[in-house]
């Protein structure tokens, strides 16, 4: 079981060792840990896993493969604190699963409370470079490897290009350009968009400060520097703002009827979105086939490539399992093995972590839903410019909560986003605080 004197380690590492935690002030709160138990000959271990994504196919077809090792899928609910709080109520009660999905932006969350395995200690290390290097590092604290990396969201641009033609209206290359085309569509489209916002994610609007080069949370020794009125971010503040100030986007939660509705009818034209909203766009929106079409996110300096990622989670194991060897046995198959990448990808679940020939996958095939385009051949290349610098805190659940109630009151006519911004950096200084942690604001 880490101890205090562990916890503290792991800050003093974070600089170097990526995504880290520094000055934790809580212990472990696991109240079984983690033994490996030796089966007998013949002697089955079962092992359950709890996600959100559809992972049944890829599940059943490992459970026909390997008749000694059988995994079970229970559901929980998806990017809620309710499932993560169920997880880590599983844990400190004792009876946690072997394995759970895990988003990247709450792992250190999991790992301020001991709520992981460190899988370093099972041979986690020597399947490395099998994956992409920053997913895998969003698991790594401090040297030891405590999640494996499942998929992750790199950026790009949907849009409708009938819609575009219809209107006779540039892609937009630039964030400039953006704004001009904004400005035609609601001009020319007599009650369209070109994208919405929504003011309850704030995981979507971090992903625009992230491509500007903005770092949210970085750490400088033991202690947690919290920067989210920065330049790059008050640049983006001012310019979704503007948006919204002049009625050039629709102020409309992501992923509900509402949204969905307005991709099927055009009344969103377009959306800057994660590589695995392709699914989403497609199972919601079925009368638009062939209209749509992905191309990089508009840029803050024409000619340049940069992206960021919204998304991503980790298959970790977790604190109190009896089978930690086949539980990573099972993890590194389920987001390496190409059988189950193209089940998983037919299941929607994101851009793998694993490294892979894109022209043998499933992603590399033309799409007729994306007018014959082979689409993620743009969120191949997204994925390669994303920023890894970006780090995550152990708070991130409540204080990005505490953005979109500052998002809330801007849309309900109460100041601006650059205002929503600096309140909640006072917030996410507080509450890394109330855990017991070092933490300032950068100016």
């Amino acid at each position: 079981m880490p101890t205090r004197r562990r916890l503290l380690a792991w800050g003093a590492a974070a600089a170097a060792a990526g995504p880290g935690l520094a000055a934790c002030g809580e212990t472990a709160g696991a109240a079984r840990m983690t033994r490996a138990s030796r089966r007998r000959p013949g002697q089955r271990a079962h092992l359950v896993m709890w996600t959100w994504v559809p992972l049944r196919k890829a599940v059943a077809l490992w459970n026909r493969k390997h008749p000694d090792i059988q995994v079970t899928v229970q559901m929980v609910p998806a990017n809620t604190s309710g499932g993560y709080q169920k997880m880590h109520s599983a844990v400190q009660a004792g009876n946690p699963p072997d394995l759970a999905q895990i988003e990247y932006w709450a792992l250190p969350e999991f790992m301020l409370s001991g709520a992981l395995t460190d899988i370093s200690a099972y041979g986690a290390d020597t399947l490395k470079d099998r994956y992409v290097d920053w997913q895998w590092q969003q698991g790594v604290f401090a040297g030891a490897t405590y999640a494996m990396p499942q998929a992750s969201g790199p950026m790009g641009f949907f849009y409708r290009k009938d819609l575009y033609e219809k209107w006779d209206v540039e892609v937009p290359r630039t964030w400039d350009e953006f704004r001009a085309a904004a400005r035609k569509i609601k001009k020319r489209s007599g009650g369209s968009y070109i994208s919405a916002f929504p003011p309850a994610n704030a995981q979507w609007f971090s992903s625009f400060p992230w491509q500007a080069g903005a770092r949210w949370i970085r750490t400088e020794g033991d202690t947690w520097i919290v920067d989210l009125t920065g330049e790059e971010s008050r640049r983006v503040a001012d310019f979704w703002n503007g948006l919204l100030r002049d009625g050039l986007v629709l102020p409309t939660q992501d992923s509900q009827s509402a949204f969905f509705k307005a991709l099927q009818t055009g009344r969103l034209a377009s959306w800057p979105g994660a590589q695995w909203q392709d699914a989403l766009i497609r199972g919601n929106a079925p009368g638009t086939t062939g209209r749509w079409r992905v191309t990089e996110l508009p840029q803050w300096e024409r000619g340049a490539h940069a992206s960021s990622n919204w998304g991503g989670s980790a298959t970790a194991i977790m604190q109190g399992t009896r089978y930690p060897r086949e539980a990573l046995e099972f993890a590194h198959w389920l987001n390496s093995a190409p059988e189950s990448i193209d089940l998983l990808v037919a299941a929607g679940y994101g851009w793998p972590a694993a490294k892979l020939e894109l022209a043998g996958s499933a992603l590399g095939r033309p799409d007729p839903f994306f007018g014959g385009q082979r689409y993620n051949d743009v969120f191949q290349r997204s994925d390669r410019h994303v920023d890894t610098s970006w780090r995550f805190s152990p708070t991130t659940t409540q204080s990005y909560a505490r953005i979109q109630d500052n998002f809330g009151r801007v849309l309900a006519g109460h100041g601006g986003l650059r205002d929503a911004l600096r309140d909640a950096e006072r917030s996410f200084v507080d509450d890394l605080r109330a855990k017991g942690l070092k933490a300032r604001a950068a100016s």
